[in-house]
């Protein structure tokens, strides 16, 4: 870097440039199929701690399982709160209640080891899914999950 050009950075008289975006970065950084890998987990994790008697593997089982859950509250919270806007909300009015609903079964999942657990955990994100996917006009092409 030119040094001219790390002094003009540091202006505080330089004029300052506004931008408009939907969301933190422009879009294309947010999916909800990031929260579904970690619901994906914390279901295959349960059913794996119920099909094992080992008591280390099944205390390892409860820590990952946790973590995975937790994991799922956070993407699905950026999700709910950086990419959904009030225009969203207008044409699905039941989105709120999805999200919280999907954030509670996330905390529910956390608390048991019943694979039915994470089951509901993913039946509630794909149906977050079907609205994100909805709202940028379809999944594309490419991504086959």
């Amino acid at each position: 870097m030119r040094i001219s050009t790390a002094l003009r950075a540091l202006d505080p008289l330089r004029p300052v440039t506004t931008v408009d975006a939907h969301c933190d970065l422009m879009c294309g950084v947010y999916n909800p199929a990031q929260a579904r890998i970690e619901a994906e987990s914390v279901h295959e994790i349960a059913t794996k701690y119920q099909d094992s008697d080992d008591e280390t593997f099944r205390a390892r089982c409860v820590i990952i399982k946790e973590e995975r859950a937790e994991l799922v509250k956070h993407h699905l919270s950026v999700l709910w709160t950086d990419y959904f806007k009030p225009n969203h909300l207008e044409e699905y009015p039941d989105l709120h209640e999805k999200f919280w609903l999907a954030i509670k079964a996330a905390g529910d999942a956390k608390k048991t080891m019943d694979p039915s657990a994470g089951a509901d955990l993913l039946a509630k994100i794909d149906e977050i899914s079907d609205i994100f996917w909805a709202t940028k006009g379809g999944k594309p092409d490419w991504m086959t999950t």
